[in-house]
């Protein structure tokens, strides 16, 4: 009888599984690509990797900005065969003005596409502008929403001075640039200047989302806004991953969360969601997914979600966070935006979500103090600390006791109308 050599010993199962691996490093992947292309594409690049067995390796380079920064790419190019053990493949690029960290982005995802087991990163140096914190209580007026695929948004967002900038990883991101968006993320966290705003990451959907946290976790995100929100035991899922993932990359900066409540159940269980979790720094709402789930139409006047965010107002209240708005979708209506902002505020949201740039100033200035707020703050500030100094333990402003949470109400009153440039620092010696 004829037997295979080498392989009489050996059961059927182990067997098959040879001959599957055989076939599996036959039909190994020899190409792989990532990226963009097409007219409309800006700042950012298309790359194709094919392995070859031998030649070493071969660049072909299409780029504007050949002249000035070709050899800057293919060295870029080199290192990172390098890095990642790629001796022999043809390499080509189109280029459309991306910056070094987001052809880093696009080159990795091709490499980890042809080695799905390839766990090396190829990280740019973060930069020290990057670096600063944030604090729980911060500001959080404006929330500029950028696509975490489009690195064309991000150089100039921070000079649009909203209070934070959010990455985007769910809705404004394809199936199909999932794992593209993570990996630009990572490295615009890096590596973009922001100009102070505070650095956001909305991250997909659970269970998704726990995937995406390893990309932004130890790369100084300030806050994690968490979508589609229904059970505080999400944000425990989210919280204690989090925690493993600062143990592992000895993270030592605070991470806060946002949970964003867009459906009813999300309402009925908000308050719950809010003291989930010590890290939680305000609740979001998201009406477009609400009003879906109710089965509404959403309108500017917000009728049919006043429910939802006068429960998710006071949920926020009470577990002592705070409460953010959703987003204004018609970018070319400023005074409907304005309106919008004007009445979020009188219910006591802090902040609204931004989908243009244009819409940044507006909030801002909607949610200051009035001037008639701002004087009787002044008052209230003044009287305080006025008696504090006499040590009197009770204080009055007219007929009306002043006590601890209205002066704490004023004190935040003058710190918006300072941030918003309404009120000179030195407001004191004017009194």
């Amino acid at each position: 009888m004829f037997k295979l050599p080498h392989f009489d010993k050996l059961s059927v199962t182990t067997l098959n599984l040879l001959i599957k691996n055989r076939v599996n490093d036959m039909a190994q992947i020899k190409k792989a690509s990532a990226g963009k292309l097409g007219d409309q594409v800006r700042s950012d690049c298309f790359i194709e990797i094919e392995l070859k067995q031998s030649g070493g390796l071969n660049i072909d380079l299409k780029s504007k900005v050949e002249v000035m920064f070709g050899d800057q790419i293919r060295s870029l190019i080199e290192k990172m065969c390098t890095f990642f053990e790629i001796d022999n493949a043809v390499i080509s690029i189109t280029d459309y003005g991306a910056l070094e960290y987001v052809i880093m982005a696009r080159f990795e995802l091709a490499v980890k596409k042809l080695f799905p087991d390839c766990e090396k990163e190829f990280l740019p140096e973060f930069s020290a502008k990057n670096k600063y914190k944030t604090v729980k209580e911060r500001l959080r007026r404006s929330r500029l929403y950028l696509p975490g695929n489009e690195p064309k948004f991000y150089p100039n967002a921070g000079l649009h001075k909203p209070d934070a900038v959010i990455l985007d990883l769910e809705d404004s991101v394809s199936h199909t640039e999932k794992d593209a968006a993570q990996l630009i993320v990572r490295n615009a966290l890096r590596v973009v200047d922001f100009y102070g705003s505070e650095r956001m990451v909305r991250i997909n959907q659970l269970p998704l989302g726990l995937d995406d946290l390893k990309y932004i976790v130890p790369n100084n995100v300030h806050i994690i806004l968490i979508p589609k929100v229904e059970t505080a035991e999400q944000i425990i899922e989210i919280h204690d991953e989090v925690n493993r993932l600062k143990k592992v990359y000895k993270v030592n900066n605070e991470i806060y969360f946002m949970p964003i409540i867009e459906s009813a159940l999300g309402i009925i269980n908000s308050y719950q969601i809010a003291k989930a979790s010590d890290k939680n720094c305000a609740l979001a709402i998201g009406l477009e997914d609400y009003t879906a789930d109710i089965g509404v139409q959403r309108t500017n006047e917000g009728k049919e979600s006043i429910f939802a965010r006068s429960i998710l107002i006071n949920s926020a209240k009470a577990a002592g966070i705070q409460a953010i708005d959703t987003v204004f979708s018609d970018v070319a209506d400023m005074e409907g935006l304005r309106e919008s902002v004007i009445e979020a505020k009188s219910l006591g949201f802090e902040g609204k979500g931004c989908i243009h740039p244009r819409q940044v100033p507006i909030v801002n200035a909607a949610f200051a103090p009035t001037e008639k707020e701002i004087e009787r703050a002044k008052k209230i500030v003044m009287s305080f600390e006025e008696a504090e100094k006499k040590g009197i333990g009770v204080v009055s402003l007219g007929s009306k006791m002043i006590d601890a949470p209205v002066v704490k109400r004023a004190l935040h009153t003058i710190d918006v109308a300072l941030l918003n440039g309404i009120l000179d620092k030195d407001w004191r010696r004017e009194l």
